[in-house]
Order: C-alpha cells, then structure tokens, then sequence
C-alpha cells in the first residue's frame, strides 16, 4: 500500500489529507479560529466537586468548564494535583488509577495539571485528565508513571521485548514511556535521543506550571500539519506535498529534530492546479458531506446522525442481481462494509454506530459479512469495538471519539430547516471562493475581479473575512469587488473579470 501525506495551506485554514493508494481516507481541518485543543496542558482550578456523579468540573481558560471524572484523576502528584498519599492501581492505559470517591481526591478551588484527552464537541466542554502524556514520533511519555508498555500492534514477540528492554534500561526509575507502532526496528540510539528530548520538554511544562496562574495553557500540542507528520508518517509513507512554502520549512525544520532521514520524502507543490483538485481530494470531501453514498454495483447506503448515535441504513438500490436474491443480498453488503469502514474513518464518525444491513437468511452470509467488517476496521487508527449480528440484523459498534468529526468542522445548523440538516458553513464556502479566486487570479487579464456571491456570503465576507478579501488582493494584484445576486444560493458564486478605462 502506497500512502502520502497531502497538506493544504491558506492563511486561515490547514487542510492535511492521508492518502491510501490515492484515495482519501482520513482529513484533518484546523482553522485559526478554532484550533485543536486535544493533548494541550493547562494549569486548572476545580470549580465544582459533584460526588453524584464521581466527577467535577474544571476551569481551563476557556468558554466553557471542562469535565473530569473520577478516572481521571492521577494519584501522588507532587503538587500538580491529585491525593498525595494513596496506593495507586495499576491500570492498562495509564497505571495508577485512584479507586477513592472523587471528593476524597480534588476539592473545590484546587490547582491541578490537566490535559484536554477530548476536545469539547457541540454543547459540550472538553474532557480533561491528570493522567499527562507527552507524544515523540517513537515513544510516548508519562511522567506520572513508571511503566513500560509496547503497542498491541507491534506483533512480534522478539521486537516486543527488544523495546520493552532497551526502554527499561535507558529511562528513568520514576517514569513512563510506551513504544509507538513506529518503534518496530528503531535503533537504541533514536530512542535514547527522543526519550531526552521528551524529557526536556517535561521540564519545560513544570516550569511553566510553577510561573503561571490558574487558569493558564502551559503546554501547547503541535500544528495539525506537525502532528500528521509525528502520527501518520509512517514507514509506509512514501512522500509529503505541502502548497505553501513557510510550511514546507516548518516540515523540514520539524524532520531535522525527529527524523532527518525522512526529509526526502517532502516536496513542495508548485503545480497552477489547487493542490486538493491535482489529487481529487475535493470530490471526496463533498461526497464525504453528502448522506447518501453511492455504491459501485447500484446499492447505496444511508448515513443518518442523531442526537445519541449514527444510524447507517444499506439499501440495494438499482442492484438487481444475476442470480438469486440471497447471493445479490450479500454482495450488496459485502461492497457496503468496505464503504462504510471508509466512510466511518473519512468522516471521523465517533461514539455509537448502527448498522443495518439488508437481512440475510443464511448464517454463513451473516458470518460473511460480519467478518468483513471487522476487516474492514483494522486499517482505522481510532479504536473500535463491534459486536455480532442481532435477530434483526443490526450491527452495533462504538468508535473512539477525540475530536469533531468532518461534518461538524465544515457545516453547520441549517438556517432554513431549523436543524434539521445541515449545509455547508459560510466560512467554509468563503475559503472555497478563496482557493478558486487565487487560482483564477494568476490568468486574470483585467485590473479588477468582481465575484458574484449571496447575500448571507456577501455578509460574511464584510462582517468576518475582511482580512482575507485584503489578502487575496495583494496575492493577485488586483482590485476585488463582492457583488450580491439574490437568486444565488448560498453556494453559488461567479466570477467576472473587469478592466477599467
């Protein structure tokens, strides 16, 4: 399998796309305005202890509280918080899970050292744990923790345990680190460097910790395109293309610390076609928004969010079939379950799913199918757990969530049906009519270019991206001029080239 690492850049939006024998399969969007908050630290005070509930909210800084359960709150911390004198338990993800009620381990007005393990997500705040993890390329640091640990996906025994003792007798007594799936076959030497400079950057957050008031953001995760690169680059990963040259040094910059080798896989986009047309990322990302999808054969499957959970519903469509009815039943399904483990990791659908698959009468079809998607699931990085078939043929399935998912970055409420739906945000309509704008700009033989938008886009272009109207000038050198058409929906816009006498 051939991946790469496609990053798109405009000054106000990062666009970073995991290619997998050319097709699209997972998107990472982050927009000045609202960046990712996951894996940040903040120095917090405790607003409210609810022992109901065995959780409390916490105050971060930001709009709204951030939650935190019993489960997250670390043990023996040396003053970042947490119960100072409890035996801890050891626990699979972090050892030292407290098995105290909450209001015996924080109290209201309390300082602690938090870090965001999920982003806040509609109406919800973030959740925070005591549990600190710092992320290098190779291992992953818990200074909380003196446990050893190698990723369940580094299959091999003999490489298990080379990790397992190379990493136990380089660190520290008193603290923690796990091998990343990345680590099978990497030198002592690349681990030793990695695990000091991990440790600096500890230091670092301790210090900053000591100096700052509460609320406070004391350590700030990397840039999404920074994080693709530590996360996603891979032995696999063939090349990386970024279309912006600041980005492409920062890259380089990034690739001389963790892993100079690697350098040569980046290249800088140079091409007049928008970077996400020359590798048709843009009609994957529009189908990716869409609620039904089409499949090859004919069939087609649904995607329906609700409030508690996503619904996705297989149909066979315009399949009639060749044969008998059971043998066009399974095929529908078979081509479903590789489209919808597709289209759950492209969407970043998190939480709980349901399936329901076109009945089939035959056990041997149903363990067919079943066995498919659990397949099908392997390749996707976030965490899943499904369970078999019911009477009814529903398949049930939960998906780790960390962050919004496509739809709930790139759209918002419908105005017109009240919730409804959705349609595609304003900004992200503005930044589309960017990327055309600055691509037709380059041909433009007139000294000003008007673009004919909506109203309610006209709006937000004055009120919100001023900024970026000036921007777009100065990179195509000419005059723009927003014009309202009001039978223009809120997509449509046209652009008209005028020279002036």
């Amino acid at each position: 399998m051939v991946k790469q690492l496609v990053i798109n850049v405009i000054a106000p939006e990062t666009r970073v796309a995991l290619l997998e024998d050319d097709t699209v399969v997972e998107l990472f969007v982050e927009r000045e305005r609202h960046l990712e908050v996951s894996g940040n630290i903040y120095k917090a005070r405790v607003q409210r202890v609810m022992p109901g509930m065995q959780a409390a909210f916490v105050d971060i800084g930001m709009p709204q509280a951030a939650f935190m359960h019993v489960d997250d709150v670390a043990v023996g911390l040396n003053g970042y918080g947490g119960s100072e004198n409890h035996t801890a338990v050891e626990n699979e993800v972090y050892p030292g899970k407290p098995v105290r009620p909450i209001e015996e381990l924080i109290t209201e007005n309390q300082e602690l050292m938090v870090q965001i393990v999920k982003s806040p997500i509609g109406t919800k705040g973030a959740r925070v744990t005591n549990y600190i993890t710092l992320p290098g390329r190779f291992l992953v640091f818990m200074p909380f923790s003196s446990h050893v640990g190698v990723s369940k996906r580094i299959e091999s025994a003999d490489e298990r345990e080379r990790l397992k003792n190379l990493i136990s007798s380089m660190r520290p007594t008193d603290q923690g680190f796990i091998a990343r799936t990345v680590s099978e076959g990497a030198p002592a030497k690349q681990l030793q460097g990695e695990m000091r400079f991990l440790q600096k950057v500890w230091d670092t957050v301790q210090g900053r910790y000591r100096a700052l008031a509460a609320p406070s953001l004391v350590h700030r995760e990397l840039s999404i395109s920074l994080r693709a690169i530590r996360d996603l680059m891979t032995h696999e990963v063939q090349k990386v293309v970024i279309d912006d040259l600041f980005e492409y040094e920062s890259v380089n910059a990034f690739l001389d610390l963790i892993m100079p080798s690697m350098k040569e896989a980046v290249e800088l986009y140079e091409g007049n076609e928008p970077i996400f047309d020359a590798f048709q990322i843009e009609g994957d990302i529009s189908r990716a928004l869409k609620r039904r999808v089409w499949l090859k054969s004919g069939g087609y499957v649904v995607i329906e969010r609700t409030e508690a959970l996503v619904a996705i519903d297989v149909n066979t469509g315009r399949y009639l079939g060749k044969h008998n009815l059971e043998d066009t039943i399974l095929k529908t399904n078979l081509e479903a379950v590789r489209e919808i483990a597709y289209q759950v990791r492209l969407r970043n659908i998190g939480g709980i799913i349901i399936i329901d698959f076109i009945d089939m009468t035959r056990r041997n079809s149903q363990k067919k199918v079943f066995e498919a998607l659990q397949e099908a699931l392997k390749k996707d990085r976030s965490k899943t757990h499904v369970l078999p078939l019911t009477e009814l043929g529903l398949v049930q399935m939960t998906r780790k969530r960390t962050r919004k998912s496509l739809s709930g970055i790139l759209c918002e409420m419908c105005a017109c049906c009240e919730g409804e739906g959705t349609v595609v945000s304003r900004r992200t309509v503005c930044y589309h009519i960017y990327r055309q704008a600055m691509n037709m700009g380059k041909g433009c033989e007139g000294d000003r270019l008007i673009i004919k938008v909506a109203s309610e886009i006209a709006a937000w272009f004055h009120d919100e991206e001023g900024p970026l109207i000036m921007a777009l000038e100065r990179h195509i050198r000419k005059h723009i001029v927003i014009e309202i058409d009001e039978h223009f929906h809120r997509e449509e816009f046209e652009f008209i080239e005028q020279t002036i006498c």
